[in-house]
């Protein structure tokens, strides 16, 4: 059984330095896909927060023009992991983000829906690296993850705080200001971004 396991380690290393070798790797191509997935997270956020702007709604504009900045540093650390490790990159495109909404609770589900949907990618990226036994880019994606419980858990909040209000946005905004929600990008453990963090 031993002399098995032993075996079926080794083809499975022969398997990854073959990859690694060829140029070819899944972890390296779902990072450079995320890439552009964060950048659309950050487009569709600043949609959110231009469309709390024009309805009067400062404080909720300011918590998804935040978001926003923090969705553009994830992308630009990942460009940068990616350039620190002499792999090719280059910035893609966004899809058109969704600016129509016919009530504000809409908006912040969207929000908790894409973050799921963020955490998700990070994960399978996560894994990728792992069944790669690419450790460099395993330890990587750990600040990653932790963001992700965060940033999902600070959207949940928002949502049941939405909810909560029933249609009152004074009562939202004066929660906006009062509490924090999320962790301001204070990480000092956070990736360096390329360009810098903004």
């Amino acid at each position: 059984m031993q002399v098995a396991t032993f075996w079926v380690n080794v083809l499975l290393m022969a398997s990854n330095v073959k990859k690694f070798l060829s140029g070819k790797s899944d972890f390296h191509e779902l990072l450079r896909a995320q890439v552009g997935n964060e950048f659309s997270a950050s487009q569709q956020y600043i949609a959110l927060a231009v469309w709390f702007d024009n309805e009067d709604l400062p404080r909720l504009a300011s918590h998804f023009y935040k978001q926003a900045l923090e969705e553009r540093n994830h992308a630009m650390m990942i460009v940068q992991f990616l350039m620190d490790n002499d792999i090719a990159v280059a910035v893609p495109g966004v899809e058109t983000p969704i600016n129509e909404f016919k009530s504000p609770r809409e908006l912040v589900a969207l929000a908790l829906s894409q973050e799921q949907q963020v955490t998700d990618q990070i994960i399978a990226l996560a894994k990728a690296a792992r069944e790669e036994s690419d450790y460099i880019g395993e330890q990587f994606m750990q600040w990653f993850l932790k963001e992700q419980v965060e940033e999902v858990s600070s959207m949940k909040t928002l949502l049941t705080i939405m909810d909560r209000a029933d249609g009152n946005m004074f009562y939202v905004e004066t929660f906006l200001t009062r509490e924090s929600v999320g962790d301001e990008g204070g990480d000092s453990g956070a990736p360096t971004a390329a360009g810098g963090k903004i």
